[in-house]
């Protein structure tokens, strides 16, 4: 799942700031779930701005739009009249449609309404934490389902490093350090050194060195956000067999 976050709507009022007609895209799938750039989401930053270009005197008429998947060309194609009739767009798809929606109307500017963060999972009602960065190199088969690259504040494939203290990563003093004797992602399987002298004998690593051929420009662990912590998704679906399914996921997102 691709998690992303939205921008402001001072950020947003700021990138549209020279036109007067814009259309809002929103993206039916990954930021749907994540609660960042579904056709609420979209509703919501679009009267926001609307808003906040009144209050400047400098009103802006939006047309809002959620389409099933931004990255598919199927989909975007749909968009055509809405584009022909605004004179920009921000798109509130990942970084991937963003860039799908400025290829298909490249005579129109295509601005993003969305932070892309990470590739990552539900780990607890309204919080996602990061499991994949998408570095082309997987070795999931060589350590036991868990990724090192992506926990590891360093991307180091067997640690820890020299720089750990007492099981603790020194970049994220909250982290137990990938591979310590207290890291339970290690140490609940007995075959966690047979993962380690696997990856030795395949890429030639020594302990706490980081993955070969790899550069990253952030220094930090796995990453978890919390989206919408004012609204957080309810711990138990709503049972009502009087409503229809539409109204109950309407109810649920609320």
């Amino acid at each position: 799942m691709i998690v992303a976050s939205p921008k402001s709507v001072t950020e947003l009022k700021q990138l549209i700031d020279r036109h007067q007609k814009v259309l809002f895209v929103g993206c039916g799938t990954c930021v749907t779930v994540c609660l960042a750039g579904g056709e609420r989401e979209v509703g919501i930053a679009g009267y926001g701005v609307r808003m906040a270009r009144k209050l400047a005197k400098q009103p802006v008429e939006i047309e809002q739009i959620t389409i099933e998947r931004q990255c598919d060309n199927e989909f975007i194609k749909d968009l055509a009249p809405a584009v022909e009739r605004s004179q920009a767009v921000v798109s509130f798809g990942c970084a991937a449609g963003v860039q799908a929606i400025a290829e298909r109307f490249p005579g129109k500017p295509v601005y993003p309404g969305l932070n892309t963060q990470f590739l990552g999972i539900l780990e607890e009602q309204a919080t996602w934490t990061e499991k994949c960065i998408g570095c082309g190199e997987c070795m999931l088969a060589e350590f036991g389902g868990v990724c090192p690259v992506t926990r590891c504040a360093k991307h180091m494939l067997n640690g820890p490093c020299g720089g750990s203290t007492s099981d603790r990563c020194e970049v994220s003093p909250t982290s137990l350090a990938p591979g310590s004797s207290s890291s339970s992602a290690y140490s609940q399987s007995a075959s966690s050194i047979a993962w380690k002298r696997s990856l030795r004998r395949k890429t030639g690593a020594k302990p706490g060195t980081a993955a070969r051929g790899r550069s990253y420009g952030r220094s930090t662990g796995s990453r978890r956000r919390r989206v919408r912590s004012d609204h957080p998704l309810p711990a138990a679906p709503l049972v009502n067999a009087e409503r229809p399914p539409s109204t109950l996921r309407r109810e649920i997102r609320r």
